[in-house]
C-alpha cells in the first residue's frame, strides 16, 4: 500500500474543546464541523467533540448525517436554508437555523413547524457577506419574536477582523446598538475566543482552534495550548544522490549547490499538499526536521535528507502534525492552515485514534 495516511486524534479534539471552555468559561460552545469538519471527517470529529453543547454545520445533509449517527445535540445551520422546501427538514430533524436575509425570514414566518424553532438572527456588523443591515435588524427581530413558529431567538454576528488586537471594536459598537441585552448572543469565532474576551457572550463558535491550528497569525497553536488533531504522514519511496549543479523536479526549480541527498516522498498535490509550497517548506523525515526541495508533483515531492543519513526507503515522513505544525507549512506556502486541512483529498486514507 502507498504509505500516506492522515491520523486523526479524538483525544486532541477533546483537549482543544477543553481549551475553548478554558478561554470562554462562562459561554456555551457550538462546535463548528462544517466542510467535513475542516477536512478531518464529520463523524470522526463529532466523536471527539461529543462534549460540546451544540454543533454547527453548513447544510442540511451534514446535519442529517449527525442525526443518523445518533447525535441529539442542537445542530445549527450556519448559512440557514437555501429554499422554503428545506423548512420541512428543519422540522423533521429538529434543527436550529440562521436567518440572515429577508427570504429566509419569510420562509420561517410562513412555515408551519410541528415544534417551534430556535433561530439565530444574524446582524451584518461589518463583514458584508451575510446578515441583516443594522437598519433592518430590529424589525426582523420583532417579526421573529412575535411569530408562533419561533420559540427562541439568539442574536448573532460574525467578525471580519477578530484576529487583529482591536479588530472587533467597530463591530461591537454595532452589536451594542442593535442587539437588546435581553436576548442571548453568539458572537465569537476562534480568533475572538482566544483574544477578544469581551465578545464571548452566551454562545461561542470555535472552528479552526478545535482542530489544533491557530486562528491568529502571530500566535502559534502550541502557545494557545492547542494540540494538532491531524497528522499527515507518508514515507520515502526513493532516494537520489545528486551532484552540485543538478536539479530536482519539474521546472528545475531547485538546483543543488553541493552534493545533495534527496528523499522522494509519496505525497503530492493530488493528496492535498499545496503545489505552490516552495523549496524550504518544513517537513520531517525519520523524526528529524528538514526542508522540501523543488516543485511539488501530483503524487510526489522531494525532501532534503543530506543531514539525515538514517533516512532510507520506507522511512516515515511527517508532512504536518505534531512535529511540523500545519500553520508552518501554510505560512511557507502563502496560505492558511484552514485551507491545507480542508484540502486533503479523498484518496488519502484516514486512521482514527481514540
Amino acid at each position: 500500500m502507498r504509505p500516506i495516511v492522515a491520523h486523526i486524534s479524538e483525544v486532541a479534539l477533546a483537549h482543544n474543546l477543553a481549551q475553548v471552555r478554558r478561554y470562554a468559561s462562562q459561554s456555551k460552545v457550538i462546535a463548528v464541523v462544517k466542510a467535513n469538519a475542516y477536512g478531518h471527517g464529520l463523524l470522526n470529529a463529532a466523536r471527539g467533540l461529543k462534549g460540546t453543547d451544540a454543533f454547527a454545520v453548513l447544510n442540511i445533509s451534514e446535519a442529517v448525517a449527525l442525526r443518523d449517527a445518533g447525535y441529539q445535540h442542537p445542530i445549527l445551520l450556519l448559512e440557514g436554508i437555501f429554499s422554503a422546501e428545506e423548512m420541512t427538514l428543519i422540522d423533521q430533524y429538529h434543527l436550529d437555523t440562521v436567518v440572515a436575509h429577508q427570504a429566509q425570514l419569510a420562509w420561517v414566518l410562513e412555515s408551519r413547524p410541528n415544534i417551534p424553532l430556535r433561530v439565530f438572527l444574524k446582524l451584518d456588523s461589518g463583514m458584508h457577506r451575510l446578515g441583516f443591515q443594522p437598519h433592518e435588524y430590529s424589525h426582523a427581530l420583532q417579526q421573529l419574536a412575535n411569530s408562533a413558529n419561533v420559540r427562541e431567538v439568539i442574536l448573532m454576528t460574525h467578525f471580519a477582523n477578530a484576529d487583529v488586537v482591536d479588530g472587533t471594536d467597530a463591530a461591537m459598537q454595532v452589536v451594542r446598538q442593535m442587539m437588546p441585552e435581553s436576548y442571548a448572543r453568539s458572537l465569537a469565532n476562534s480568533a475572538a475566543i482566544v483574544q477578544q474576551p469581551h465578545t464571548h457572550a452566551d454562545w461561542v463558535r470555535p472552528g479552526i482552534m478545535l482542530y489544533g491550528a491557530t486562528p491568529v497569525a502571530e500566535k502559534s497553536a502550541s502557545s494557545l495550548r492547542l494540540k494538532p488533531v491531524m497528522t499527515l504522514q507518508s514515507g520515502l519511496i526513493a532516494v537520489q544522490e545528486i551532484a552540485a549543479g543538478e536539479s530536482v523536479g519539474y521546472g528545475s526549480l531547485f538546483t543543488a549547490d553541493k552534493p545533495t541527498r534527496v528523499g522522494i516522498v509519496a505525497c503530492g498535490y493530488a493528496d492535498g499538499y499545496p503545489r505552490h509550497a516552495p523549496t524550504g517548506t518544513p517537513i520531517a523525515v525519520a523524526g528529524r526536521l528538514t526542508r522540501t526541495l523543488g516543485r511539488v508533483s501530483m503524487d510526489m515531492l522531494a525532501a532534503d535528507i543530506s543531514d539525515i543519513p538514517e533516512a532510507v526507503i520506507g522511512s516515515p515522513v511527517e508532512l504536518w502534525g505534531k512535529q511540523v505544525p500545519v500553520d508552518d507549512v501554510a505560512q511557507a506556502s502563502g496560505t492558511i492552515g484552514y485551507e491545507l486541512l480542508c484540502a486533503v483529498t479523498a484518496r488519502v486514507p484516514f486512521k482514527i485514534h481514540g
